[in-house]
């Protein structure tokens, strides 16, 4: 992201990344809050699976920050990413969260960080035509295709959970 991008709000840039992506998204802003996955889902009118939690970790060999997209349904189970995929994980302070990535938790989106981070994404939001994302803000959500978001930002598809 350029240094002028970094100036913008957490919409604009979330609004910007999607336009550089090719992504074709209408950003919402509820009246009410869309902080947890149940209270997204209550917001958009739809299932807690179709809603997307971007969890932010540091990754305990690189010390960088990854993005796990996991379904509002849905937790992620580091010990079995770190089984299955050799991924080790840990919950990333939130004020690392906030300078990094330009966005609080609550907010974070999928798209539009101050910096560029490996993404993975939970297989089974996969299964949906649509899911729902937060957009840099509490009270703001947009919709999209699970494939092509996956597909634009190059993430990686894992199952955040044993079956």
């Amino acid at each position: 992201m350029s240094e002028d991008s970094k100036k913008l709000s957490s919409l604009e840039r979330v609004e910007l990344a999607a336009r550089d992506l090719g992504l074709d998204i209408a950003i919402k802003r509820m009246e009410q809050s869309t902080r947890t996955a149940e209270e997204a889902a209550n917001a958009a009118g739809c299932v807690v699976g179709q809603i997307v939690k971007s969890l932010v970790f540091v990754n305990a060999e690189t010390h960088g920050l990854t993005l796990l997209l996991v379904s509002g349904a849905h937790n992620a189970d580091t010990g079995y990413i770190l089984a299955t995929y050799g991924l080790r994980l840990k919950r990333a302070d939130i004020d690392r969260v906030r300078d990094e990535t330009g966005f609080a938790i609550g907010g974070v989106g999928p798209i539009g960080h101050r910096v560029k981070l490996p993404v993975f994404i939970d297989e089974s939001l996969l299964g949906y035509d649509q899911v729902w994302c937060a957009a840099g803000r509490p009270d703001s959500i947009f919709a999209c295709d699970p494939k092509i978001l996956a597909e634009k930002i190059g993430a990686n598809v894992i199952r955040v959970r044993p079956s």
